[in-house]
């Protein structure tokens, strides 16, 4: 007796996809990518801004997806990922800008080796960016010797909670100092200016003068204080607070200060204290924390809170060096993460947790910039024009081999274009290999209950023509993952996600 026909599969409604999709692991941003590449449909619910507020309302902080670094090395990819699933962003490259900042969904960068100074405001997740001038107060030439000056970025808006303000109004702030003509003393002048995105302008600078000359590039900023504080730190690491609403500018010294202290020291926010200054010192083989505490009727003052002993965090081996030692690299704002380099690669700390992460093999940096955001992929045709970046080069060029899922999408494209529906389906949703933690095998039953009992599809899945809405190869793999991580976690509470080593150690150096 002939077997009985099996009954097609049907695409699950929009509805029940929008309940599954946000559960997919916010550290796994592969899934939804491959996700957002089964039909237009999916794609379009996953670009919506709802979909990134129920993110936050489902996840609460973002992952952090990797980091921003200036390590003029082509063999290292300019956006590092450090998520379970590795993926990659198109980042400006390193030969033609440097990276300075990343907050509320934007990146930063100041250009390189170029006549004019320009900023450029990019937003990895949208694809958008915005190209502008320094302040003229920084380029006007009148004698004096520049130092690398740096900035900040932030959303503009005032009480937002950051859940989806890109592609919204932004402020810049813009530090730099400069070496005048002068009898006096104070010879320095550190300088800070305002862009606001609304009028399209630089305002005046508020300045402070001083007997050191500052350069910043080493350090990323930290916002405070209910977005109102913002903190850099120089190179010989002074730190500057500048305040957003009184437009005031204020030299900080660190605790336990002596000239010298490089990469002793990083700013951050206080662990006791969400909304205030803390700064993270290194001491053999202790991370300790400290907080600046106002006293009434005297000047703040810092405040030991926390030491941190990395001995049964890292390996012993990456604290153990001849010539080198650890230093405090960056400092994630939301997801209070910590990065720090050792003698074998770059290690993430969770503060909260205290919970340690191997994220790369190589150690040859200097500063990084975290990038921590919900990653959500926007359809093909809606990213907007960029200008002249220097892209980097890994994230334009297509891929010698192509991993199993794209494969199977590949033939599930190629299915629904000769009409054959059911296969079309089963291996495109193959190819997605969505993975939902907890409760992702109650989620996917419902699915498979929809398939097998739903009505015919609703009017906004019938859309499907092309699942790839005729994205070529080389598009499809500028941000599909390259490879597959395994996470391994050891009795010392470690786990070590960083790739396979390169061969050679490099050198450390001012990258």
């Amino acid at each position: 007796m002939a077997a009985a026909a099996q009954r097609p599969r049907r695409m699950p409604p929009l509805e029940i996809v929008r309940e599954i999709l946000p559960r997919l692991p916010p550290r796994e941003p592969a899934c939804l990518l491959r996700a957002s590449l089964v039909c237009k449909a999916w794609a379009d619910a996953i670009s919506e801004p709802a979909f990134r507020r129920r993110l936050h309302d489902l996840h609460g902080t973002p992952p952090v997806l990797g980091f921003l670094h200036n390590w003029d090395d082509e063999a290292v990819p300019r956006f590092i990922p450090t998520t379970d699933s590795p993926f990659s962003l198109a980042a400006p490259d390193c030969r033609s800008w440097r990276a300075l900042d990343f907050r509320h969904g934007r990146a930063l960068f100041l250009s390189k080796g170029r006549a004019t100074w320009e900023l450029l405001m990019w937003e990895p997740i949208t694809g958008s960016s915005h190209l502008l001038r320094v302040p003229e107060a920084f380029e006007t030439d009148h004698g004096t010797d520049k130092m690398p000056p740096t900035a900040a970025v932030l959303c503009a808006v005032d009480g937002c909670e950051h859940r989806d303000c890109c592609g919204g109004p932004f402020r810049l702030v813009f530090l730099f100092s400069v070496e005048v003509d002068t009898a006096d003393d104070e010879a320095h002048v550190t300088a800070a200016c305002v862009y606001s995105s609304d009028t399209s302008t630089w305002g005046e600078p508020t300045s402070v003068h001083g007997v050191v000359s500052m350069s910043f590039t080493l350090y990323s900023s930290v916002l405070a204080a209910k977005d109102s504080l913002l903190y850099f730190m120089s190179d010989n690491v002074l730190i500057l607070e500048y305040d957003l609403a009184k437009h005031n500018l204020t030299v900080i010294h660190p605790p336990d200060y002596m000239p010298g202290n490089l990469g002793r020291f990083n700013i951050m926010l206080a662990q006791d204290d969400p909304q205030g200054l803390g700064v993270c010192q290194y001491l053999d083989p202790n991370l300790r924390l400290w907080t600046r505490e106002a006293s009434e009727g005297t000047d703040a003052r810092w405040v030991r809170s926390q030491v941190i002993s990395l001995r049964n965090m890292v390996p012993l081996g990456s604290l153990l060096d001849r010539d080198t030692r650890v230093q405090v690299l960056g400092f994630a704002e939301v997801a209070n993460v910590m990065f720090f380099n050792t003698v074998t690669g770059i290690f993430t700390v969770e503060l909260q947790s205290r919970k340690a992460r191997k994220v790369y093999d190589k150690r040859g940096f200097c500063n990084l910039i975290p990038v921590v955001s919900f990653y959500t992929p926007v359809p093909r045709g809606e990213h907007q024009d960029q200008p002249s970046l220097g892209l980097s080069e890994e994230a334009g060029s297509e891929e010698k081999t192509v991993d199993p899922a794209q494969q199977l999408l590949d033939k599930g494209s190629s299915a629904i274009k000769e009409g054959v529906l059911v296969n079309a389906f089963e291996r495109v949703s193959h190819g997605t290999e969505i993975r939902v933690p907890g409760n992702g095998e109650v989620a996917l039953e419902c699915a498979n209950m929809e398939y097998k009992h739903g009505d015919a599809l609703p009017s906004e899945a019938q859309e499907v023509t092309d699942p790839f809405g005729n994205v070529p190869n080389s598009a499809l793999n500028e941000e599909l993952v390259k490879s597959t991580s395994t996470t391994s976690t050891s009795s010392s509470n470690i786990e070590d996600d960083a790739p396979p080593s390169e061969k050679g150690d490099s050198e450390e150096g001012d990258h």
